[in-house]
């Protein structure tokens, strides 16, 4: 995969909100107010059950950019099927386990491609609720770091485009994989609680790290003003982006 030309300003859909929400009717009014800022949507699983792909419509009719994040992990012809009903929504980014292997990776890639959709497809590494112990807990081995890398080369190795990631892994990920796109959820604003996370950083260390995407949900969602919090976390991401490409042209 050829890296992307390097951007030359900083796009604020670098942040993606998580509409982890009850509801269809309280995710959109939240997308309304946040969408003049120019963040993108995470739409998941809170609203998946009960409410399909009818969120994902609604944020397309906004304009808005759409992480759909399925976690599709099932069989390979099952998840190539997905794939492509997923293709059709157009949505930027589509997830699929990859846990699920390469022989089900290539065929969603596959799929994809056959579509021709400009959906880009990311596979989930592992959990960033998952700390060592749950890992061994369920049968691993070893430290998680080189899982996720082993994991990332399988998503990169059948074509697809990027992974989820904790932000513990992502400068691993850029040192050893090069340009793969890296969506990094766990991220929490110095002083919030982490909730479930067991894997976290600062927006800054994230974009320090090389993360691509930041997938924030419950500091902007439980902010007594989310629309405020969204851009303290935008201005904390774009200084750590200026300082990092300031570091990079120095050393070409």
């Amino acid at each position: 995969m050829t890296p992307a030309s390097p951007a030359t300003s900083f796009d604020p859909s670098r942040l993606v909100v998580a509409l982890d929400t009850p509801d269809a009717r309280s995710a959109l009014a939240m997308a309304d107010r946040l969408l003049p800022l120019g963040v993108a949507f995470k739409v998941g699983l809170r609203l998946m059950p009960g409410h399909g792909p009818s969120p994902v419509r609604a944020l397309r009719k906004r304009g808005a950019k759409v992480f759909w994040d399925i976690k599709l992990h099932d069989i390979p012809s099952v998840v190539a099927a997905a794939v492509r009903a997923a293709a059709r929504e157009d949505v930027e980014l589509v997830t699929v386990h990859a846990l699920g292997g390469s022989r089900m990776l290539r065929q969603a890639q596959e799929a994809l491609a056959l579509t021709g959709s400009a959906t880009r497809l990311v596979a989930v590494t592992i959990l960033t609720s998952a700390d060592r112990a749950a890992w061994h807990e369920i049968g691993g081995r070893g430290a998680l770091g080189p899982r996720v890398l082993q994991l990332a080369r399988l998503a990169r190795d059948a074509g697809l485009a990027g992974v989820v990631a904790s932000p513990q892994e992502v400068a691993a990920i850029r040192r050893q994989l090069g340009g793969m796109l890296v969506v990094t959820p766990g991220v929490r604003p110095a002083g919030d609680a982490a909730g479930d996370q067991r894997r976290e950083a600062t927006p800054a260390a994230a974009i320090r790290a090389g993360a691509d995407r930041l997938v924030v949900g419950r500091p902007i969602l439980d902010a007594a003003d989310p629309v405020r919090r969204a851009r303290e976390i935008l201005e904390e991401m774009r200084r750590a982006w200026e300082e990092g490409r300031g570091e990079r042209g120095r050393t070409c």
